[in-house]
């Protein structure tokens, strides 16, 4: 019996995109596929078509974002932030009854809204967060010349679909996750934007706040000579992503990233003490609680293992606060407060 053909729209050849077309083809050409998936792709801008010459993801190029959704059974929707609203104005009626729309972009509640109002009420649209490979945590790269087969291997698919969601459409994109070589994990779309604001647009701000404050100072003909990988890593948002698309992320997220922004400048103004009273132990408590909670965090994100105890019992709130990253120094701040009431 021949394979099921399925056929894949790949709105976005960037690096996710182009990687999801890479794992497809992967998966054709293994000896268990039990389906055959002909992909088509849209390259959202010119940086994406000029990375098509030397990375073969996709078996066919659309010349437009409609032709690459039309008639098709899974679209993924892998697009830069600032096209995604346009997307779903454009394909959103022509998606034909039945196509689950994969939305991987980096905020879900904006993206239901649209599919809300856009989309075909036959069609399903489904958030997703792709947790990649592991071995690609600290590479920081984005772009299409960066796309890879395994990209997705190890990693895990964050399944957000919203309340009314069809499951045989969640069931379908938890499959569609498994091919591409991934488990399949639950969240809230809420909940998800709230954790995006730390993931995803923090360390956004960071890198263009270290960029911006850094070229405006006098020092910056010679500072920027000496920059290297660390500097590199810190601020590559301002290399691989459009102004646009850091705007939307930035402004269609503002108030959970602005609790962010303040609770950032509070540990800033903390570490800023630590140095200015050049207070040793407590810089060191500070490094070594976090280099151990970071190792920590970096084993189970590389085994998608979040389960696995870590020791003791879990301390109340209120030993975290006295016991947490700033534990000492918060101590000795809280004692030298009572005595200056006493």
């Amino acid at each position: 019996m021949a394979a099921a053909t399925i056929k894949v729209g790949i709105l976005g050849l960037g690096r996710i995109g182009a990687s999801v077309g890479l794992a497809l083809k992967r998966y054709n050409s293994s000896k268990d596929a039990r389906q055959q998936f002909v992909t088509t792709g849209y390259a959202a801008d010119a940086l994406q078509t000029q990375a098509l010459k030397t990375v073969n993801s996709v078996d066919n190029i659309a010349r437009s974002i409609e032709d690459a959704a039309f008639d098709k059974d899974i679209v993924v929707l892998a697009l830069p932030y600032r096209d995604v609203q346009a997307a779903y104005q454009l394909i959103g009626k022509g998606l034909r009854a039945g196509t689950v729309l994969l939305d991987t972009s980096p905020l879900k509640l904006p993206s239901q809204a649209w599919a809300e109002k856009y989309l075909n009420p036959e069609a399903h649209m489904v958030g997703v967060l792709p947790l990649l490979n592991g071995k690609y945590l600290f590479d920081g790269l984005d772009d299409a010349e960066h796309a890879a087969v395994d990209l997705f291997d190890g990693g895990s698919l964050l399944l957000l679909p919203p309340a009314k969601a069809e499951r045989e459409a969640v069931e379908l994109a938890a499959d569609f996750g498994e091919i591409l070589g991934m488990t399949s994990l639950f969240g809230d779309p809420v909940e998800h934007d709230v954790w995006s604001a730390a993931s995803e647009g923090l360390p956004a701000v960071m890198g263009l706040a270290a960029f911006y404050g850094l070229s405006r100072r006098d020092g910056w003909n010679d500072v920027r000579k000496v920059g290297n990988s660390s500097f590199g890593r810190l601020t590559h948002h301002l290399y691989d992503h459009n102004p646009d698309d850091l705007r939307d992320l930035l402004l269609n997220n503002r108030e959970n990233l602005i609790r962010q922004i303040d609770a950032m400048t509070e540990t800033l103004g903390v570490l800023r003490d630590l140095l200015a009273e050049n207070d040793r132990a407590s810089l060191e408590e500070v490094l070594i609680q976090s280099m151990e909670s970071y190792m920590t965090w970096v084993m189970q994100r590389r085994e998608g293992k979040w389960d696995k105890p870590e020791g003791p019992a879990s301390p109340n709130k209120g030993e975290l606060l006295m016991s947490g990253m700033f534990g000492t120094y918060l101590t000795k701040r809280l004692k030298r407060g009572d005595k200056s009431d006493e």
